[in-house]
């Protein structure tokens, strides 16, 4: 069994993998370095906080994610994801409840880590994750339309159909010189990996616009004038903590966990399939964890995988956790010498680079998709989308979760056969081999999972069909596990049966479920004896029952 916690880098280094693949990870780390700094300043300012904070997150929690991560390849930090929910905390209880609720993230990440939810988390519903992400994108989207076209706005609120509402109400107010800076950004994000992957266009949007607006003046707002000159201070910051306002937290400390757990598990398989690899989810958890109990200290706000960081990272040559953990080393660097220069940057680039970001994180190829599925995954779909964008993204995954498990157990529970011709829902070599079965013996075969979602209509089945026949064989060849609430079912149902004069035999029964059976009485039913592990052997005993009466 894989161990819990075995990061990838020790190992690496043990097999000669980091010194052989050296360079290129060096120059990997560079260029990821250089997308992630207007990225992490970006999503720090659309988060509700200072820009050095985001850089602060790609720094600590970006180094830490690489040194402890069960992939070779992932680059940790601030993401898209977070904006809503980061937002939400800072507004409702301040920097100090953002730094609580992280940090509670990162220690509820390191649980399911622990115990060993890893594998469990990959199988979150397809619909349920593009419901969110597309929301996500449309949410993020709708924050950056105030910067984008210069807007003179005191207070936006919070709400979707306010905000737009606001923005409406004050379009009289627009800054043309904004709008021509975010539709140029947005040119060059799109455009500029058509002539090169090499340099990202975030970055060359940057470098080209700030000069231009520093120059000429241009009438338009900047990270200064809102944010004053960007820093990069290292020193802890301690929050204040009311234990009386900690369970305030713990609601929003679960959905950065579940958002966090999820965006880099799926981050780290895409990385795998890039390089052939295969990460350790479990120890990606734990390291996830221990970064958003870090980062939080420094400034940090949440930090997950990066699918778009990764995958620049894989593309331009890097092979270990070394890579990120170099792209951490250039974006200190870069703040400690070019911080000050940072704070030029105007807000409508911002605005530009984030609206790229939330038409790549839209899938509206994936949500055109599904609206093409089934019923079920069509509602998940849309409930999830219209309650991240309509309320929030909390409420949208823990109703999501829900309702996905809900719709689930109905399918399994539709999928049960209904079939009581005694016979009928046998395979056809049953059929074939047995013809001579008296009509006092009757067969039904359960096939999957025994459990509550498709217990009753399982047990409703077998009761009318029982008391047709002297002796009942239940098949259980395809019954992996049982739980509590079948057995309930099972025993109710074989109580009833007695009654009525039918004898129940089992056949198929596994080592596990058969225990199972026994712990919970059924056993004393109808007699441990008649529990078999083969259909012939219970045919056997079948037929001597009814001989015998």
């Amino acid at each position: 069994m894989e161990k819990v916690f075995d990061p990838k880098l020790f190992g690496l280094i043990k097999d000669g993998s980091v010194k052989k693949n050296l360079s290129k990870d060096v120059l990997a780390g560079i260029v990821v370095g250089i997308v992630a700094l207007p990225l992490a300043i970006a999503f720090a300012v659309a988060s509700g906080v200072s820009p050095e904070k985001g850089v602060m997150t790609a720094i600590i929690a970006g180094f830490i994610i690489s040194f402890l991560g069960g992939s070779r390849v992932q680059i940790g930090g601030p993401t898209g994801a977070f904006i809503v929910i980061v937002y939400g905390i800072v507004n409702d209880y301040g920097m100090d409840g953002m730094i609580i609720a992280t940090m509670l993230a990162g220690i509820i990440m390191i649980g399911f880590g622990m115990l060993r939810l890893g594998t469990l988390l990959k199988f979150i519903p397809h619909p349920l994750i593009v419901g969110f992400t597309s929301g996500i994108a449309v949410v993020i989207f709708s924050t950056q339309i105030s910067n984008a076209l210069g807007l003179t706005l005191t207070d936006v609120p919070s709400g979707f159909v306010g905000k737009w509402a606001c923005y409406i109400d004050h379009i009289h107010t627009i800054n043309w010189y904004a709008v021509i800076i975010t539709v140029v950004t947005v040119l060059i994000a799109v455009y500029m990996p058509k002539l090169t992957t090499k340099i990202p266009g975030s970055f060359v949007a940057i470098l080209l616009v700030t000069p231009v607006v520093a120059i000429f003046s241009l009438p338009v707002t900047t990270i200064g004038t809102l944010y004053g000159e960007i820093s990069c201070n290292f020193a802890p910051t301690i929050p204040s903590l009311d234990f009386a306002n900690l369970a305030h937290y713990v609601q929003p400390a679960f959905t950065i966990a579940i958002l966090g757990a999820i965006e880099s598990l799926l981050s780290a398989v895409v990385a795998d399939g890039m390089i052939g690899g295969h990460h350790r989810s479990n120890t990606e958890l734990i390291a996830q964890g221990a970064a958003n109990i870090v980062a939080p200290l420094f400034g940090g706000i949440p930090a997950t995988g990066a699918i778009a960081r990764t995958a620049t990272n894989v593309k331009n040559g890097g092979r270990t956790p070394v890579a990120g953990m170099i792209h951490a080393v250039v974006l200190l660097l870069i703040m400690l010498f070019f911080g000050k220069w940072a704070s030029l940057i105007p807000m409508s680039c911002l605005a530009g680079i984030l609206i790229v970001v939330s038409y790549n994180m839209s899938e509206w190829r994936s949500f055109r998709s599904v609206l093409k599925a089934s019923y079920f995954d069509i509602v998940i779909l849309l409930v999830t989308f219209f309650l991240t964008v309509l309320v929030d993204l909390t409420v949208a995954i823990e109703i999501g979760v829900v309702l996905a498990a809900l719709l689930f157990m109905k399918r399994m529970a539709d999928n049960a056969p209904r079939d009581i011709t005694g016979t009928g829902n046998m395979d056809q070599d049953v059929l074939e081999n047995y013809k001579d079965i008296p009509s006092g013996v009757g067969i039904y075969e359960i096939s999957g999972p025994f459990f509550f979602g498709s217990a009753k209509t399982y047990c409703e089945t077998i009761r009318m069909m029982g008391v047709r026949y002297q002796v009942l064989i239940i098949r259980m060849r395809h019954v992996p596990f049982v739980d509590t609430t079948a057995l309930k079912n099972l025993t109710e149902t074989i109580s009833q049966l007695t009654k009525e004069g039918t004898r129940i035999i089992l056949s198929g029964v596994n080592e596990q479920v058969r225990k199972d059976l026994l712990k919970n009485g059924i056993g004393r039913q109808i007699g441990e004896e008649q529990i078999y592990p083969k259909f012939d052997l219970a045919l056997k005993a079948a037929l001597a029952m009814v001989e015998a009466k």
